[in-house]
């Protein structure tokens, strides 16, 4: 592993850990967010404790997180135009669980959803865009914030292939695979939502809120 490849991976990681939702508490509630709401520290608890403006911050700059590292570092720290994917996959991964597992509060982040759509706006614009449509349309519809993130992360994954094996273009196979491993962490990260949506007793989200 090069010292190139390592400083970007520690870069990365250190850019997602900055644990946005966990400061926003601290600044504007002067608690921890993580011993409120649903307990995760993430836009959506945001939204539930803070307001919607907070959220929106905090969902602006946990995507700025993921979208760093694939944009602007990966082409800075590799050594060759061919090297740059493999680099912007690798960056993406680091940031995600740099959120997920912030070194800065105990290793106990948020799910990942903010940053991923942030390294994936990088990685791939079209996919990302259609599966935040269908975010906007499951949440619209159902109140179940989980469900929205969980389908629009499979519908990046079925435009990914379908641009690929349906239409012809050129999708390299790494960020194919990669994108399916993110989306596993995605759902792996929301194992506790997937059981309340089957018991049908998940927290719907209230979108008459003060702030």
């Amino acid at each position: 592993m090069t010292f190139d490849l390592i400083g970007l991976i520690l870069i990365s990681y250190l850019l997602g850990s900055f644990p946005t939702a966990i400061i926003a508490g601290r600044l504007l509630k002067k608690i921890d967010i993580r011993e409120h709401g649903s307990g995760n520290a993430g836009a959506t608890n945001v939204f539930r404790v803070l307001g919607w403006k907070a959220a929106l911050a905090v969902l602006f700059i946990d995507m700025i997180k993921g979208f760093v590292p694939v944009f602007f570092l990966a082409p800075a720290f590799s050594s060759s135009p061919e090297q740059v994917i493999y680099f912007q996959l690798i960056g993406a991964i680091a940031a995600i669980l740099g959120h997920m597992y912030t070194i800065f509060a105990g290793f106990k982040g948020g799910k990942g959803v903010g940053t991923s759509a942030g390294a994936f706006l990088g990685l791939a614009p079209l996919p990302l865009l259609l599966a935040l449509l269908t975010f906007i349309v499951v949440v619209s519809l159902t109140r179940y914030v989980s469900l929205g993130s969980l389908i629009a992360s499979l519908v990046f994954v079925v435009i990914l292939l379908l641009q690929r094996f349906a239409f012809q273009m050129e999708i390299p196979s790494v960020l194919l695979g990669i994108s399916i491993v993110i989306v596993a962490l995605i759902w792996y990260a929301h194992r506790s939502n997937i059981k309340r949506l089957l018991q049908g007793n998940e927290n719907r989200i209230e979108f008459k809120k003060k702030g």
